[in-house]
């Protein structure tokens, strides 16, 4: 072949399907797959392999799939895009060739994996050639595994993701969806209707809005695709190249002043936003919530303290009072996992009731789920230091890295109670049946207030610090420059947990 002929194979490869294709992605806003290459990373920097996969074939410019390494802000990454002119974006066995290649190439390089997803899945008509072998679409999900915890996998999904593709995104640390293109399903609506008879659409079943705020599988709910890639490049900013390495600090930067005791009600009926509280604690602009449509209850999420990177989880009783219900238990349990793996300190502040109770939530599993939270953050080596803010009762205690769960330190607000359970309910559980046979309203009351008020000073935060239950009690102003100082103690500390190959999940 000549240089003329490869320029006009390597044209048709990078123009990618037929121009009425394009027309129809961009008439839903939708963008080139190298565009949204191009507008992710460091111009000049992308260096794509297997760019003529399938190129003998009529119509499967690179088989459907983009891959290669480049820079982002400076940084190597590796890049998979899929291409959703060239046939929706499907697979065939050369895309999967290509794809299980640059995971293995992140993976073994230690650098993030970043997948940039929109396909509708396996070619039927191709299925014993990329569906069962060794190196088949499986051996994809199996190499995603392996590199899990390992470097960074970040997933924006701009269109569908479809039966076993789905899980593509699903093994990723976190998925960020574009609203009204992107989708998750493992069977289409039309396959739904003739297994179970149910009439359904796309959206409704696996759209971005479903998985962002009630499944919880995506992350982070974008209008544009701009958004979306600017989600990939922040997410970025916060974690490592790799578990070995620690994520990347900034200069540091002061909180934005706010009073963070007003902030807090003295009254537990109360509710305040954890949001505000969080914002107000750390360096200011850097709080990056994760899920923040998902399980409300607790809010998650990367911010700075000091220019240091840190995992902070907080109860939120606008939500639900802040209890703990199985959703939030798992939202907990994953962002641990995710900052332990990648060497970022936790942060647990703390106003929580405790798990939910009830027939609903004991069919749900809460026991199963509540274990799975408390065994990822006794699994948990990096620095961790839990704030009562307000109440930490029952095992909700245990669940934000109590005492128990040996933190670096455990750190009290004047105003926190930490106890089996609040006053109002321990006097009825305790006296329920000298409550009823009191008759006279105002002696009943004078009772209760008098119980109540014993309730008050056996749980007493200074009664506490005494018995060392708590490591330290610290003002609402003071909390922010005691923090910074305790993580920065603690960051050389040994991380060696059990003597095993690995625990069984309570899953």
């Amino acid at each position: 072949m000549d240089g003329d002929a490869l320029a006009q194979v390597r044209k048709r490869v990078l123009a990618g399907g037929a121009e009425r294709y394009h027309a129809a992605n961009a008439a839903k806003g939708k963008l080139f797959a190298r565009e949204r290459i191009a507008l992710l990373t460091d111009e000049g920097t992308f260096v794509e392999d297997g760019l003529y996969a399938n190129s003998l074939a009529d119509g499967l410019p690179a088989d459907g799939v983009i891959t290669g390494a480049a820079r982002i802000d400076g940084r190597d990454v590796c890049v998979m895009a899929n291409d959703s002119t060239v046939k929706a974006g499907s697979w065939g066995a050369r895309t999967v060739e290509k794809i299980v290649r640059i995971i293995e190439r992140a993976y073994q390089t230690g650098v993030p994996m970043i997948y940039l997803v929109d396909s509708a899945g396996a070619r039927i008509t191709d299925q014993v050639d990329l569906f069962p072998g060794r190196r088949g679409a499986g051996k994809i999900f199996h190499t995603q595994v392996r590199a899990s915890g390992s470097i960074p996998q970040i997933c924006a999904l701009f269109g569908p993701s479809a039966a076993g593709g789905a899980y593509i995104p699903a093994f990723c640390d976190v998925v960020a969806m574009v609203e009204g293109n992107a989708s998750m399903y493992l069977g289409s609506d039309r396959m739904v209707e003739m297994v179970t008879g149910e009439k359904t659409t796309l959206e409704a079943m696996g759209g971005a809005r479903v998985h962002c705020a009630e499944s919880g599988v995506g992350h982070f709910l974008c209008k544009t695709e701009q958004d979306a890639l600017d989600v990939v490049r922040t997410y970025l900013s916060y974690v490592p190249q790799n578990w070995t390495q620690r994520p990347p600090a900034r200069a540091a930067s002061d909180a934005s002043g706010a009073d963070l005791g007003a902030l807090v009600p003295a009254s537990e009926r109360q509710a305040f936003d954890m949001r505000k509280y969080i914002k107000g604690l750390v360096d200011e602009g850097s709080f990056f919530e994760i899920q923040a449509l998902w399980a409300r209850e607790l809010t998650v999420g990367f911010a700075r303290l000091d220019g240091e990177v840190v995992g902070v989880l907080g109860n939120n009783s606008m939500f639900k009072g802040g209890v703990l219900f199985v959703d939030s238990a798992d939202k907990a349990s994953r962002f641990v996992q995710l900052c332990d793996a990648f060497n970022i300190p936790l942060l647990f502040l703390t106003d929580v009731p405790g798990f939910m109770v009830g027939s609903a939530v004991e069919k749900q599993g809460i026991i199963r789920h509540g274990a799975k939270m408390i065994t990822a953050i006794s699994e948990a080596t990096v620095p961790k230091i839990c704030v009562v803010v307000r109440k930490a009762y029952g095992a909700g205690l245990y669940a934000m890295a109590g005492p128990g769960f040996e933190p670096d330190a455990t750190i009290a607000l004047p105003s926190a109670k930490i106890a089996v359970m609040g006053a109002e309910a321990a006097v009825n559980a305790v006296y329920a049946n000298k409550i009823a046979a009191i008759e006279d309203p105002d002696e009943r009351a004078a009772f209760v207030a008098e119980r109540r008020a014993e309730y008050e000073r056996d749980i007493d935060i200074m009664r506490l610090a005494s018995e060392l239950v708590v490591d330290a009690v610290v003002e609402p102003a003071e909390l922010r420059g005691e923090l910074i100082r305790r993580l920065a103690a603690a960051r050389g500390k040994d991380r060696s947990f059990s003597r095993r190959r690995h625990g069984v999940t309570p899953v």
